[in-house]
């Protein structure tokens, strides 16, 4: 784990403890649900703690960060690949969905006003089927 001026942080029992929970799943969680997770596997980590370990593991690169549409930030390990979220509004459920034309939309944009070594980040919000039912 690095700080933001790559740096390495020092690995303190707290932080192992979210990077670890962060390890056993797959979906975005919010700050609130991994820090409920810590508590029910009886790693006591300040939900404070848990706030800032998750803002420098994003800042690192290290989780995906995820805004809802209400703000809210949720955070899951990185994938390795570049991807773009499909979020249910009601649930939360977040499916990856791959999106060539939106790169091929983003660089056209960028180019259009002079920009380069852009990077763009894509959710798109909606109801998904199960909560529809």
């Amino acid at each position: 784990m690095t700080s933001t001026d790559g740096a390495p942080l020092r690995p303190t029992r707290q932080r192992r403890a979210v990077i670890d929970a962060l390890a056993s799943f797959d979906d975005f969680r919010s700050a609130q649900e991994i820090h409920d997770l810590l508590g029910r596997r009886g790693d006591p980590v300040g939900l404070a703690t848990v706030y800032r370990t998750l803002q420098r593991l994003a800042d690192a690169g290290e989780v995906d960060l995820l805004r809802t549409e209400d703000g809210e930030a949720i955070y899951r390990r990185c994938s390795d690949t570049h991807h773009h979220h499909l979020v249910c509004r009601s649930c939360g459920a977040t499916v990856e969905v791959e999106g060539p034309t939106v790169e091929r939309w983003t660089r056209a944009i960028a180019a259009e006003h002079g920009y380069d070594d852009v990077s763009h980040a894509l959710e798109i919000f909606g109801t998904c089927a199960a909560c529809r039912a």
